[in-house]
């Protein structure tokens, strides 16, 4: 491996300075329609109906209309859009990886990468002060991409004006990081606070115990 000195800190958002579960709009959803809550959560969470809203390739209304289409629903967009936000929390790592960061960001430029949609964003940015230990956020909405297409990651690489080698990135899904990985970039996959500071340490990246 290369012994390039990392410059970036490169971060996932979601499982990692926020926890999040589905499962908490599928079983308010399923009040709304005939839908148990399981169904809900299989039919398009994770979805492609997702995956191109992440992407920026629709907009918020033409989403909600093709859940509204798929689960024949019976809820107004105004109050959809609650429903669909109130799936994230702060837990006691969410809180400690922040305070790292908060730390690093006065060595290293720190970025953030998630696969997200514009109404998550714009909730989270309202509700939950997490984006402001960021230099730089790089939003699969505003992209047009996603992880785990290599194309993102090249983007984020070009922007960041730094060689791939030169990034440390941490996800909490193996299967981003082996794509970030291929690329050149240092990936570990996130578990709790006391892991990323291990491997923080293995690159001689030592902050202050948190």
């Amino acid at each position: 491996m290369s012994n390039s000195r990392i410059k970036v800190i490169l971060c996932d958002l979601g499982n990692v300075l926020v926890d999040f579960d589905h499962r908490r709009a599928a079983q308010r959803i399923s009040g709304f329609c005939a839908k148990s809550p399981l169904e809900i959560y299989n039919l398009f969470f994770d979805s492609q109906v997702t995956a191109v809203f992440e992407e920026g390739k629709i907009p918020p209304r033409e989403f909600y209309s093709k859940v509204k289409e798929m689960l024949d629903l019976k809820l107004s967009y105004d109050s959809f859009v609650p429903i669909w936000n109130d799936i994230f929390f702060l837990s006691a790592r969410n809180r400690k990886v922040y305070s790292l960061l908060n730390k690093l960001k006065a060595d290293y430029q720190t970025a953030m990468l998630s696969n997200i949609n514009i109404l998550h964003y714009e909730y989270l940015k309202k509700s939950f002060p997490v984006f402001d230990v960021f230099h730089k956020l790089f939003l699969s909405y505003e992209l047009g991409l996603a992880k785990p297409d290599k194309l993102i990651y090249q983007k984020v690489i070009s922007s960041l004006g730094v060689s791939a080698e030169e990034i440390f990135y941490c996800d909490d899904r193996p299967d981003l990081i082996a794509s970030a990985s291929s690329l050149g970039i240092r990936g570990f996959v996130f578990r709790d606070a006391p892991g990323l500071l291990r491997d923080l340490a293995g690159l001689d990246i030592i902050p202050e115990i948190i």
